[in-house]
């Protein structure tokens, strides 16, 4: 999604930024008076590698003295404190301006909270602002009871009325302006800073006025112009970032146990072990950061356990029930007090425990049978003689007792049609060697 929302944006600032580029091509760059630009990328919930990267990114643009826009579409804070990055938002010595864009992007709980510290606000025709109410979707506890004198604090220092009773319920965009939590409307950031040129904001270090406008003529492009630049996290944190919502952590889980299970029950350790194991490091890192509640999530786990024990015992008992009862009930119950928005939904739960029953009790434990009657079928060859219907270097078919198996030659290559001898079972696979047939003894 990161990568869908920043080509949207660089696409609908393709015109402008062409436009200004060739009417400022071949001037001396002194002669331009530039505004740059930071636009943040602020979308889904703001977990730890969200947050960590707009700190990180706030310093820079800090430092290097551009205006930010956060471009918000986020339901909240995940397991952070949201009511600290609106603190560090709104003791920046730049301008800040937070844009709930595009539609139909949304900024409630925290990204409301970001809106109220910005210097400024833009939304989106088509978006939604508020409620304030979680700031935090894992942990819906009730608002802190001095938030409203912290946020009363931050619009006086930037000389903004806001009435914040209308945030107890979502607005759409007409409805952000008129209760003062946005000040202009635009479908794109151009279009924003456009709206906002030649206006006057509050910074922490005193009055700023923005000299935002897109130049679209030779004699604007002569005067000013606008360096934007997108930013957004890396490679590594867009995926930890992805895997930190509960939903995205549980079936991450499942998928990895259920990996790990079918493995158990193979000769050796392949492919499904190794993808196992990465997607269990993913769950488990999810899990660190879109927390469960534990007591709850035991239960999972221990169904899980005893599917797989059942699974181990070829059988379709009790373990199977009480363990299916159990991972349903942790499922429920796991994340039960996160916001709807980011726990794993019902429809999800119930295929979920559906797909454990036909997986687990029915799918791994009827392959695992067939696998078992296969062996023994392979350990009452051992000692008959067959026949390599094809070069066994080491590996080809053999066919003894009636059947074609696969032969593994013990010594030296096999040519097809030499009589052989089964001396062993290696899981599936029959290992022969080449045997002198007596006169007059046909193959087995």
């Amino acid at each position: 999604m990161w990568i869908r929302r920043s080509f949207a944006l660089r696409a609908s600032l393709l015109v402008a930024l062409a436009s200004s580029a060739a009417l400022v091509a071949g001037r001396p760059a002194a002669a331009q008076d530039v505004t740059s630009v930071h636009v943040l990328e602020v979308e889904g919930a703001i977990d730890r590698p969200l947050q960590a990267y707009l700190d990180e990114r706030l310093t820079e643009a800090e430092d290097a003295g551009a205006i930010v826009v956060l471009q918000l579409d986020t339901p909240g804070s995940l397991g952070q404190d949201g009511l600290a990055l609106a603190e560090r938002v709104a003791r920046m010595d730049v301008p800040v301006i937070a844009w709930v864009g595009p539609a139909p992007a949304r900024a409630s709980g925290a990204g409301a909270l970001l809106m109220l510290a910005a210097s400024t606000a833009a939304v989106a025709p088509g978006s939604q602002t508020g409620p304030l109410r979680p700031l935090d979707v894992l942990d819906p506890e009730p608002l802190p009871p001095n938030l409203r004198h912290r946020i009363a604090g931050w619009l006086a220092s930037r000389g903004r009325t806001v009435d914040l009773d209308a945030l107890d319920e979502p607005m759409n965009a007409q409805e952000a302006i008129d209760t003062g939590v946005a000040r202009v409307a635009g479908y794109t950031v151009p279009e924003i800073l456009d709206g906002l040129d030649g206006t006057t904001v509050r910074t922490a270090s005193g009055d700023v006025a923005l000299h935002t406008r897109i130049a679209t003529t030779t004699a604007q492009a002569r005067e000013h112009t606008v360096e934007l630049r997108f930013e957004e996290p890396g490679l590594i944190d867009r995926i930890l970032h992805a895997v930190s919502t509960p939903t995205t952590a549980y079936v991450l889980l499942l998928l990895a146990l259920a990996a790990l299970a079918f493995e158990i029950t193979q000769p050796g350790f392949g492919f499904a072990g190794f993808s196992g194991l990465v997607l269990l490091a993913l769950a488990a890192y999810g899990l660190s950061v879109a927390t469960p509640s534990w007591p709850w999530f035991a239960p999972l786990l221990a169904g899980e356990i005893l599917l797989v024990l059942d699974v181990r015992l070829r059988a379709l008992s009790w373990p199977t029930w009480v363990g299916l009862v159990a991972f349903g009930v942790g499922s429920a119950m796991a994340w039960s007090g996160a916001a709807s928005i980011v726990r794993p939904g019902p429809w999800l739960i119930g295929a979920a425990v559906v797909g454990t029953i036909l997986y687990y009790g029915f799918g791994l434990t009827v392959a695992i049978q067939s696998r078992d009657r296969i062996v023994r079928a392979q350990r009452g060859l051992i000692g008959l003689v067959g026949e390599a219907r094809g070069r066994l270097a080491p590996d080809g078919p053999v066919f003894v007792k009636g059947a074609l198996w696969r032969g593994r030659a013990l010594g030296d290559p096999i040519d097809a049609g030499a009589p052989v001898r089964v001396r062993g079972v290696d899981g599936l696979i029959l290992r022969v060697e080449v045997e002198s047939p007596e006169p007059g003894s046909p193959p087995a």
